[in-house]
C-alpha cells in the first residue's frame, strides 16, 4: 500500500528515519500540486476564453442577420427558444444574455480585441462593463485593469469612479466622460 499524506505508519522510502515524509517526498508532492492546480486555471482560462468568444460570435452574428433581413427585436426570443430546446442542459441561452450578447458583438466589434482584452476576463465582467460603460474607450481601460489587478465583478460593479486622469499613475489613462 502506498504511503500517503495520511496517519498510514506503512514503511516507504518516501520516510525519513524519524518517521515523517522525507524532504525529498515533500517537494515532489508539493511540485505534482502545483502543476494540478496551475493546469486547472489555465483549462478555466481557455473554457472562458472559448465561452467568450462564442458569445461574441453569436452576438455579432444575430446583430448582423437583424441588419441584413430585417429582423425585428422578437427575434431574439426566437433564437432563446429555439436553442434552449436544442441545449437544455446548457445555460446562458436565455432572451437576456442573447441580448448581452447583441450589445457585446456591437461595444467590441473587434474579433482581435476580443480574443486579446475581453476574453481574458469573464463574461459577467463583460456584462458590467457594457452596463456600466458606454464609452469604448473607458471599457478597454477597465477591461485592461481588470486583467492587471484581477478586479472581481463585485469591484466592477461598486467601481463608481472615473478612469484616471492623465496625470495619474496608471499604466494608461483614458479620456474623461461623464458615463459611469
Amino acid at each position: 500500500m502506498k504511503k500517503s499524506l495520511s496517519n498510514d505508519t506503512s514503511p516507504d522510502s518516501s520516510l525519513d528515519p524519524a518517521g515523517g515524509f522525507s524532504p525529498d517526498y515533500v517537494e515532489f508532492i508539493r511540485d505534482i500540486k502545483q502543476r494540478i492546480l496551475t493546469a486547472r486555471v489555465r483549462a478555466a482560462l481557455a473554457v472562458n476564453r472559448e465561452l467568450v468568444l462564442l458569445y461574441w460570435s453569436i452576438g455579432r452574428d444575430i446583430l448582423s442577420t437583424q441588419r441584413e433581413k430585417g429582423w425585428g427585436a422578437k427575434v431574439v426570443d426566437q433564437i432563446s427558444g429555439d436553442l434552449r430546446r436544442e441545449f437544455p442542459d446548457m445555460k446562458g441561452l436565455s432572451r437576456t444574455n442573447l441580448l448581452y450578447m447583441r450589445a457585446f458583438a456591437e461595444a467590441w466589434p473587434d474579433e482581435p480585441i476580443v480574443q486579446q482584452l475581453a476574453g481574458q476576463i469573464p463574461w459577467f465582467h463583460n456584462c458590467v462593463l457594457l452596463d456600466k460603460l458606454k464609452d469604448h474607450q473607458q471599457r478597454l481601460w477597465y477591461a485592461r485593469q481588470t486583467i492587471e489587478h484581477g478586479w472581481s465583478r463585485n469591484v466592477l460593479v461598486h467601481k463608481d469612479s472615473p478612469a484616471p486622469q492623465p496625470n495619474s499613475k496608471s499604466s494608461e489613462a483614458v479620456p474623461q466622460t461623464n458615463e459611469t
